[in-house]
């Protein structure tokens, strides 16, 4: 009897961590088709594109903790490397990534300390907050001097980009700030506005009924076990 719920058991987990797998593995894939539908702010060059991908990142990691959000948007970025490549070599990628995370891991953890509707809000509000201060940093030191290396123009012609668009936009910290800052706080604030608009319907999907399914599951098979033990034992007691 010891040995088959500690069976049982072993199966249980093996099964959550293949459903962890998949669940990690389907938000990747639809991030990526996500990264695909990205689209220009009238503020910002044109080479800055706004996308919705984050939604199913955060939605690993409100349902199954920050360590899947991380690994979502690894793979998310993997995946768009390989369907579309890089101009930047590589460092464009890990820039994406390192902003990504730098929303969903703040918001996962707050949102873990905080499960409800507040704590979520709170993640959300925080998160984009930390976004658009690592996006800035970023950009300044990072993205926007690979980008001037890699297509072989002066960094000033990008800050000239900008400042075509707003004539307050003089250098690259102004680039940041107004340009660069704006741009990931609206990207923010869609993002957590859809999220909060879709997650209660789609959480017991990732994790809420699965869980009480298998649950449930569990503890049926156990009680139909002990019946089974009992009549045997009362049975064999009887003939005895």
């Amino acid at each position: 009897m010891e040995n088959t719920q500690k069976n049982a058991g072993v199966r249980r987990r093996s099964n959550t961590k293949v459903r962890y797998m998949t669940q990690v593995g389907m938000l990747s894939a639809v991030a990526t088709v996500l990264m695909l539908f990205d689209f220009p702010l009238p503020f910002v060059p044109d080479f800055y594109k706004i996308d919705i991908s984050e939604i199913p990142v955060l939605l690993g990691t409100f349902a199954m903790g920050p360590l899947a959000g991380v690994m979502t948007e690894c793979i998310k970025i993997l995946l768009n490397f390989v369907i579309n490549g890089t101009t930047t070599g590589g460092i464009g990628e890990l820039a994406n990534f390192l902003i990504g995370c730098s929303f969903c891991v703040p918001a996962g953890l707050i949102y873990k300390r905080m499960h409800t509707r507040k704590g979520a809000l709170t993640g959300l509000v925080t998160g984009t907050v930390i976004m658009v201060l690592i996006g800035c940093l970023l950009n300044a030191f990072v993205l926007l001097p690979t980008y001037a290396a890699a297509f072989g123009i002066p960094l000033d012609t990008l800050v000239q980009m900008g400042h075509a668009l707003n004539p307050a936009i003089n250098g690259v910290t102004t680039f940041v700030i107004l340009a660069v800052g704006p741009f990931n706080l609206i990207k923010g604030l869609l993002v957590s506005i859809i999220l909060l608009l879709i997650y209660k319907k789609v959480s017991p999907i990732l994790h809420g009924a699965s869980i009480r399914r298998e649950s449930g599951s569990y503890k049926n098979l156990c009680h139909r076990r002990r019946f089974l033990w009992f009549h045997r034992e009362t049975g064999d007691s009887s003939q005895s």
